[in-house]
């Protein structure tokens, strides 16, 4: 996994200059799999298939504090509004820390996030155009 390509897609997505979709094919692309978001240390970390990690910052300053309880409709409303209307990830973050998002990994082959909040509630999210396989 190329550290300098991970660390300029992280840079790129708290800048908002590249969109989710551009995010996910470099980060493919180098080998990673997945990245875990934590909100409460304000750093995604970034693995590989191998092993390799790369943490980075989120260095956003002015957030609140996760909120205690989990609300699942306005985390739902808050990516949909990341989706359709291009919302920059510094908002995302503030409303999904309001909305009690503690953190959340995004698993690039399985087309989903996970996010969850202080007390173990959970919501997973499809990419766009993905869906659950039947097996």
């Amino acid at each position: 996994m190329n550290s300098e390509i991970v660390s300029e897609a992280a840079r790129a997505t708290l800048s908002g200059t590249i969109p989710f979709p551009e995010v996910v094919r470099r980060l493919m692309e180098t080998g990673c799999e997945y990245y875990h978001v934590d909100f409460v240390a304000l750093r995604k970390t970034f693995y590989s298939a191998k092993g390799d990690t790369v943490a980075t910052p989120i260095p956003y300053e002015g957030l609140p504090a996760v909120a205690a309880d989990f609300d699942a409709a306005a985390l739902r409303a808050n990516i949909l509004d990341s989706q359709q209307k291009n919302q920059p990830y510094r908002d995302f973050v503030h409303r999904a820390m309001t909305a009690g998002v503690q953190g959340y990994i995004a698993f690039l082959r399985g087309q989903r996030v996970t996010y969850w909040g202080r007390s173990g509630d959970q919501h997973t999210e499809w990419f766009p155009g993905a869906a659950p396989t039947s097996k």
